[in-house]
């Protein structure tokens, strides 16, 4: 009896050592975030780290990828600069057990980062980061979730003179990349109508990021006296130039791009200031009607208390998602083999934002634009 104990204590033993072997086998599959984790945009960033690992978190709930290996988050801070994103991507292609980058936050921070991947041949999916021009480079490597300046600019176009009944606009932007970049192309697309002479754009011209006092670019723009203000940059500025230009006269309706109202900015501006402004925008978390958005948001609230209030995070965690799915599809971690199943075979696959699929160049195909609106209590909601 006793030798029999030991021979099953000891077969219990070994089966243990063997299960736990077989389990470190299975090393994780590491997906880079890059991200501007602090400095002027680290509210962006925070929530698409949080995004991506509730995004990883469900998918390892699930069982994982490549027969039950758990999807990692490996995040680095870019700082929202140029000259860092650079580093940043260098770090994360320094390390071989890096598939693949979720990358990034900011079309400038993305041009210099996403240079430093294509020369490794590194797969990157940028999340927020709309320039048209970062898709014209024939990079291969190359992709992003979110949509164009070019498609936001028509959106405008389309949608912001009719809506105000607006005849003489003024558009102003920060020289980044992503800001003149959306400024240019919403231009571009009111042609047409300044042509048939339906509009005419009464100022076109940029302010400084970083600075804090706007009032000299702001009383130019008053003395144009235009029916709506367009500001194309980023929500800390945009803050800024809304109160000051609300103290100095400017009364016309405000409507920011894409990245220029979200709940900082109406923390920072307060709700008395920031009710009634406008922002062109994809649909934020909480107006996605897809089961994927719905399972998402609920894990989201549930560890976080509340959604995020831009839909760049889920970018980000649909950018992880699609990197993550193509892995398990392809059975393979190899870049060129990932960078060319997204380009071929990706096709209306479920996301949270909606069916992924990607252009020749790397574009994310069908984003939609919605007009939202900052309600009395400071919510951001579409405008009816």
């Amino acid at each position: 009896m006793k030798i029999s104990k030991v021979l099953l204590i000891a077969g219990m033993c070994l089966a243990v050592m063997v299960s736990s072997a077989f389990a470190a086998d299975k090393k994780p599959v590491v997906i880079g975030l890059q991200g501007p984790i602090t400095g002027p945009w680290a509210y962006e960033g925070q929530m698409a780290k949080q995004s991506c690992e509730i995004a990883a978190s469900l998918i390892n709930k699930k069982g994982g990828i490549l027969g039950g290996r758990m999807v990692e988050v490996r995040v680095v801070d870019d700082a929202g600069e140029p000259k860092t994103g650079a580093l940043a991507a260098q770090k994360l292609v320094g390390q071989k057990d890096v598939v693949a980058s979720v990358s990034t936050y900011g079309s400038s921070v993305c041009e210099t980062a996403s240079t430093i991947y294509e020369k490794y041949k590194k797969v990157n999916i940028g999340y927020g980061v709309t320039a048209v021009r970062l898709t014209q480079r024939n990079f291969k490597y190359f992709f992003r979730t979110c949509g164009r300046d070019d498609s936001q600019g028509r959106f405008f176009a389309d949608a912001v003179p009719a809506k105000f009944n607006a005849r003489k606009i003024a558009i102003m932007h920060d020289n980044t990349a992503f800001g003149k970049g959306l400024a240019e192309d919403t231009k571009k697309a009111l042609e047409p109508m300044i042509k048939d002479g339906k509009v005419q754009i009464v100022y076109f011209d940029a302010v400084t990021p970083g600075e804090k006092d706007f009032r000299v670019p702001l009383t130019q723009l008053r003395e144009t006296k235009p029916d709506v203000w367009y500001y194309t940059g980023y929500y800390a500025e945009a803050a800024l130039l809304l109160t000051q230009a609300r103290e100095i006269g400017i009364t016309c309706p405000f409507v920011g791009g894409n990245a220029a109202i979200n709940d900082e900015f109406v923390k920072i501006a307060g709700v008395d200031i920031a009710k009634g402004c406008y922002m062109t925008n994809e649909p934020l978390p909480g107006d996605l009607p897809y089961a994927e958005a719905k399972e998402f948001l609920a894990a989201y609230k549930d560890k976080f208390g509340e959604i995020p209030s831009s839909p760049w995070p889920i970018y980000a965690a649909d950018a992880l998602n699609i990197i993550a799915y193509a892995v398990d599809k392809t059975k393979s971690t190899d870049s060129k083999v990932l960078a060319s199943y997204l380009r071929d075979s990706v096709n209306g696959v479920p996301g949270i934002t909606g069916p992924i699929g990607f252009t020749e160049q790397g574009d994310r195909e069908g984003v939609p634009f919605y007009l939202y609106t900052v309600d009395d209590q400071g919510k951001i909601v579409v405008s009816k």
